[in-house]
């Protein structure tokens, strides 16, 4: 019997609805709309599918599984190899998700045809990255993502909408220039193939490359750039605020929620998995890169005066966190990393939906000439309060979860980066109280008395998120179960591959930091029984 590829239709169906989607005649926008829905349902279908019937218990295939591989560009060892685990499992399911929900509850106003068969390659192209298990591929897909999403800021988004379109494609194509001469250099130094070929086969170049402690660290770093770019990491964040200010709300939410993912995945999956020696060797760098971010991107936030600015902010402190988390190369951090992905992409996409909202009603983003919105709009308010809370890290709501891990997770391997980045869970309920305060609260003037209730089809669009974030919150054990058994391989894979040992939760920390100190390259190896 023949498997259904599953992984392969993940990204043909999407691709299929866009061409479709543009030769559709201008004179039918409703067919292009059932169209380009249909295709997004079809293709979150599948994911959700992946989702009940991906087998946490299963070890073949080094915990990947539904793969699909078969050779593409033979001579240069380049195959169409896909595969899935526990952890791009939750962002697999996530895109599947928001896309229809953005193409179903979100009005572009003008220009439908062209704006959905962006969306719907947007979708191909995310799809592809959180799946691909070939360098080459993944680059390909990696590559894809920036033209749709060039165009939906620079065609549908607000007044600078093309310079902040041009900085973001500059900043992301730089990176991915490095990343490009990683790849080639990490598949032809390796030669990890088949009696010393060269493949681009990221499994086989993990397990079988055996990379001076140097060269792994060059290569390392050329993919780290472009993930860092991505994410992104300070000082390499300033095209995001402007890049989520100007882009649509469509643009805004799918951006937060998957787009930014791909850097975050990238440092784990590409960074982590490849060049484990060199992930433990940079570490002190990278939690110090991500507890910068952490502080600033909360003092940054604070400081706006455009609600969507101050919320574009608040992702450079978020994403903080699960880097911080996934360069602590602990159990519980990377998993709460691997989590808060996903329940970043829920709340602060719910976020940008509710500011989007405000916006179509007000057409001011101003925090100042916002008022005393509770008082006309209640409902509209409560479900904007659960979303902030949610966002600060309340417990009992989604937020909570992946931070509190990171944090208890990583305070055994990365004590002193722990306690500074605490100090970003105070400033987010800082600024987020603050900016809800003065917008719902008070008296409304005679510009907000205007303002218009949630309206019914922006409740459904609401629904989903908010019972994400609830269910998330009170019960996060199936996204975990399925999560921690990949995260455990990959650290297993770590400590055979470099001198890092996960600390022990009794051990004293001191004696953890002194062991991790001694050696720095791959040729050293701690004593076996030692700490």
């Amino acid at each position: 019997m023949i498997e259904f590829p599953i992984l392969t239709m993940l990204v043909l169906v999407p691709t299929f609805g866009a061409l479709l989607v543009a030769v559709i005649s201008k004179r039918q926008p409703d067919l292009v709309k059932v169209t380009a829905l249909l295709t997004s349902v079809l293709t979150g279908g599948m994911s959700l599918w992946v989702l009940f019937a991906f087998d946490k218990d299963a070890t073949a295939n080094d915990g990947f599984q539904f793969v699909s591989q078969h050779t593409w560009i033979k001579p240069w060892g380049i195959s169409w190899h896909l595969g899935i685990d526990g952890i791009s499992l939750f962002l697999v399911v996530l895109t599947g998700v928001l896309f229809p929900l953005v193409i179903a509850g979100i009005d572009p106003h003008h220009d439908h045809k062209r704006y959905l068969s962006w969306m719907l390659l947007l979708e191909a192209g995310v799809m592809g990255s959180f799946i691909s298990l070939d360098l080459f591929l993944f680059f390909l897909f990696f590559e894809i993502v920036l033209v749709p999403m060039y165009f939906l800021i620079g065609g549908w988004g607000y007044d600078n909408r093309v310079y902040a379109a041009t900085k973001f494609f500059l900043f992301t194509m730089v990176g991915s220039a490095f990343m490009l001469v990683g790849i080639v250099a990490t598949a032809v130094l390796a030669k990890a193939g088949p009696g010393g070929a060269i493949t681009f086969d990221l499994i086989d170049i993990a397990k079988n490359a055996d990379f001076a402690a140097s060269t792994g660290r060059w290569l390392f770093f050329a993919f780290a750039i472009a993930f860092a770019v991505k994410v992104p990491l300070f000082p390499l964040h300033t095209w995001l605020p402007d890049a989520h200010t100007q882009a649509p709300t469509g643009g805004s939410v799918i951006l937060a929620g998957v787009l930014l993912k791909l850097g975050t995945y990238g440092l784990l999956r590409f960074g982590v998995f490849l060049f484990p020696e060199a992930a433990v060797w940079s570490r002190p760098l990278f939690l110090t890169l991500a507890t910068i971010g952490i502080i600033w991107g909360a003092i940054a936030a604070t400081m706006q005066t455009d609600l969507k600015r101050l919320v574009a902010y608040s992702s450079v402190a978020h994403l903080g966190f699960i880097v911080l988390g996934t360069f602590a190369l602990t159990s519980s951090a990377i998993t709460g990393g691997v989590t808060q992905m996903v329940n970043h992409g829920i709340s602060t996409g719910a976020l940008f939906i509710l500011v989007g909202m405000i916006y179509e009603r007000r057409h001011t983003r101003e925090i100042a000439e916002l008022k005393g919105l509770q008082k006309v709009a209640p409902v509209f308010a409560a479900a904007f309060m659960v979303v902030m809370l949610s966002s600060i890290g309340v417990p009992g709501l989604n937020g909570f979860v992946g931070e509190f891990m990171v944090l208890i997770g990583s305070f055994g391997s990365a004590r002193w980066w722990v306690v500074v980045a605490a100090g970003g869970v105070i400033l987010a309920a800082l600024y987020l109280l603050w900016a809800y305060q003065r917008v719902f609260h008070g008296e409304p003037d005679e510009d907000n008395k205007s303002f218009a209730e949630l309206k019914w089809k922006e409740g459904m669009l609401l629904l989903p998120f908010i019972g994400l974030i609830v269910f998330c919150g009170v019960y996060p054990k199936p996204m975990l179960d399925r999560v921690q058994p990949s995260v455990d391989r990959l650290l297993v894979h770590v400590e055979e591959k470099s001198n890092w040992q996960q600390p022990h939760p009794s051990e004293p920390v001191e004696r953890i930091e002194e062991a991790h100190g001694e050696g720095d390259s791959a040729d050293e190896t701690t004593t076996e029984g030692e700490g």
